[in-house]
């Protein structure tokens, strides 16, 4: 918390209101967090930076913030994965916004469990309301405890689920950082040889980890995938997406738990229920 100034994350509130309204009124979480830490200036050190529990601290203040324009009617409480805003952050006068003011009228005015972890600063976990619930986290710490070969062959697993033929760990050091070949068939008469790399990381991948990557891919295959139970910087993203050279995939460890969920490797799939208490507010008086 910063003496008169409110904790970190209210200095999101701007940038995800501006952001959003620039794509229209909504747009998935993970092009939000990268546009909103763009306005915001985050420094690729910040954005390398996790917390106690191996998540990016930066990209937990986003979502934080997010859950507190949620609160005071700036966003709808839309499923995980998409953000959309109200008609009351369409219209709201920016250059009259007061970040501090907003974050004040949560703790005055929602219930004791806002108040509480607003007041701890519990910017270490992601709201339930945003975040996938705790098997996602447990899993990512499942993965980054296997050995670099371990985790290898599990992408190979993964690759293959995913459709990809003819996957191969090569596993050689001195390589360039790859370790594995495969072959994605997109038809019958069209398929593109895909090389892999496999980061077990807890921070974040560097646009120079990209460029080093497509160095030791160029004239081997089409496509290049690194997948990382971290994160990747803006710049890396943009670095891979790069015009005139080899395009790179980026698969960061949300986005990998995803597939894992998909294609329920590891998981055992079960349904239960939670009382949505602020669905009902609106029928008490």
């Amino acid at each position: 918390m910063r003496q008169g100034k409110g904790p970190e994350f209210i200095r999101f509130f701007r940038p995800i209101i501006q952001v959003m309204r620039n794509l229209g009124g909504s747009g998935t979480a993970s092009e939000i967090v990268d546009r909103s830490l763009e306005v915001a200036q985050v420094t690729e050190a910040e954005q390398q930076a996790v917390n106690k529990n191996g998540l990016s601290r930066i990209k937990n203040q986003v979502h934080w913030a997010r859950q507190f324009l949620v609160w005071t009617g700036y966003l709808g409480s839309s499923k995980w994965g998409v953000w959309n805003l109200t008609d009351k952050g369409m219209s709201i006068d920016l250059s009259n916004f007061n970040a501090l003011d907003v974050y004040k009228s949560v703790l005055a005015n929602r219930p004791k469990k806002a108040k509480e972890s607003a007041t701890q600063q519990r910017d270490e976990d992601i709201p339930d309301e945003e975040e996938p619930k705790d098997h996602r986290a447990a899993l990512l710490e499942v993965i980054k405890s296997l050995s670099p070969g371990g985790f290898e062959r599990l992408t190979q697993r993964l690759l293959r689920e995913s459709g990809f033929q003819q996957v191969t760990v090569t596993g050689k050091s001195g390589d360039g950082g790859i370790d594995g070949i495969g072959t994605l068939k997109v038809n019958p008469f069209v398929s593109f040889n895909v090389l892999f790399q496999c980061k077990r990381y807890q921070g974040a991948v560097t646009p120079s980890q990209v460029r080093d990557f497509r160095g030791a891919m160029m004239g081997r295959a089409d496509k290049g995938l690194i997948i990382t139970t971290g994160t990747f910087t803006l710049d890396a993203k943009k670095e891979a997406r790069r015009d005139g050279v080899p395009p790179i995939e980026l698969v960061d460890g949300d986005t990998l738990v995803e597939m894992f969920e998909q294609h329920e490797l590891g998981l055992i799939p079960k349904r239960s229920y939670d009382i949505d208490e602020m669905f009902f507010q609106e029928y008490k008086n």
